[in-house]
């Protein structure tokens, strides 16, 4: 009797023929491009290499004030303001600039980083409060793939884990980009999935267990709306996913939580999975809604420890020393107002929720230098892809050139 493949041994087989039909001549190893469908492809089509420096574009999230971050006689970020301001150029007028249709919150603030522009987005479903956001135009890891020659485990989102809408920002729905350039993510959830598919396909469960897993692991898939790993998350990254396993467990009682798995993570991609291009959505100061302003603070305060955890990663490895671009952003602001039953609300466009900041430290980048001009946030977009060597043709802010050495 003949043996049948399992379904994703059998898809994965389909998809890689469907892609030497369809991309002959792109180099599938071992064959010989005379025997390839399709046109040859001549060197002026292949991307090149990325040989320009790292960039780790770190969302300081949660949504943040002036007052307690980059002013030294209160912050709460002392080694970003105390030190790294000494290495790098730290723009303390930063704004997001326009005001009509844009809301100052977390995923639009995110999607104003990678995309350049500021725009209004609608919950794909229409969900009251929902942040499943689609870019209309491209985002800073479809340009780089683009450009590049780079796989797509080298451009990494490490998301926080009660913020799952967050998680497809990876590519935007623009017909020239898409999918085909679209980063990896890096999550709680993500690793939910895989360990999940995994105890499934090692046969962990039986009967109604089985049953019920199966129908927990749908609902886990459910949440990507846009469908893009329902047939795993790639060898790289489900490589990463069993080292974290490995060395965390299962329970999910012994890895780090919050801020401080971010940190976990991008420290372990920069170890394993070499990224190019990486952003860190942090998002602890956003516990603030639970009412308590230490809330606010000590999240402040994690990020700051994670940015120096992963200073001290880069400076270690002979690869990324010297070749890395930290650029430092919050998502959004924080009110001002005293009045409220919880402080610092960032969702009523007030002037202070639009006022940012930024710091930006690396080769290339001027040190020691304070910018008080207005920029805006989605300057941040096009400086990126002027330290990486890209054009970023679809961002409307301008380069950062005060930051340029």
């Amino acid at each position: 009797m003949c043996e049948h493949p399992d379904r994703r041994t059998f898809l994965k087989t389909m998809a890689i023929g469907a892609g030497v039909t369809a991309g002959a001549g792109v180099g599938w190893p071992g064959i010989s491009p005379s025997v390839m469908a399709g046109p040859v492809v001549t060197p002026q089509s292949v991307r090149p290499p990325y040989r320009g420096p790292n960039v780790i574009l770190v969302r300081f999230g949660g949504g943040v004030r002036r007052r307690e971050t980059i002013d030294p006689e209160h912050t709460y970020s002392a080694y970003l303001r105390h030190e790294l301001t000494k290495r790098g150029t730290l723009f303390t007028n930063m704004e997001i600039d326009q005001i009509e249709g844009v809301n100052t919150s977390h995923g639009e603030g995110t999607l104003n980083l990678l995309t350049g522009i500021y725009d209004t987005y609608a919950d794909v479903e229409g969900k009251f409060l929902g942040a499943r956001f689609e870019a209309k135009v491209p985002t800073l890891f479809e340009y780089l793939r683009k450009a590049y020659d780079i796989p797509p485990h080298q451009t990494l989102l490490i998301n926080g884990e009660d913020r799952t809408d967050e998680e497809f920002y990876t590519f935007s729905n623009h017909h020239l980009f898409g999918v085909k350039y679209r980063s990896h993510v890096l999550s709680l959830y993500r690793f939910k999935v895989y360990l999940l598919r995994r105890q499934i396909e090692l046969g962990r469960f039986k009967g109604a267990q089985m049953e019920a897993k199966t129908k927990e692991l749908a609902e886990l898939e459910a949440l990507d709306y846009r469908q893009t790993d329902r047939e795993g998350q790639g060898d790289a990254i489900e490589g990463f996913w069993e080292a974290w396993r490995q060395y965390y467990g299962e329970t999910g009682l012994v890895n780090p939580r919050g801020d401080r798995l971010l940190t976990e993570l991008a420290i372990r991609a920069i170890k394993t999975l070499r990224p190019k291009l990486m952003m860190i959505n942090y998002q602890d100061p956003d516990y603030v809604h639970w009412g308590y302003l230490s809330h606010y603070t000590r999240g402040i305060a994690v990020i700051d420890q994670g940015i120096q955890r992963l200073v001290a990663t880069v400076e270690a490895d002979e690869a990324y020393r010297d070749n890395t671009v930290f650029v430092v952003v919050p998502d959004c602001g924080r009110d001002s107002n005293r009045c409220m039953a919880v402080p610092c609300q960032h969702h009523f466009n007030s002037k202070s929720s639009h006022e940012l900041w930024a710091m930006l430290f690396g080769p290339g980048i001027a040190a020691g230098q304070v910018v008080d001009k207005p920029v805006s946030q989605i300057a941040t977009a096009a400086t990126i892809g002027k330290i990486m060597g890209f054009d970023a043709s679809f961002a409307q802010g301008e380069v950062l050139a005060e930051a340029m050495a």
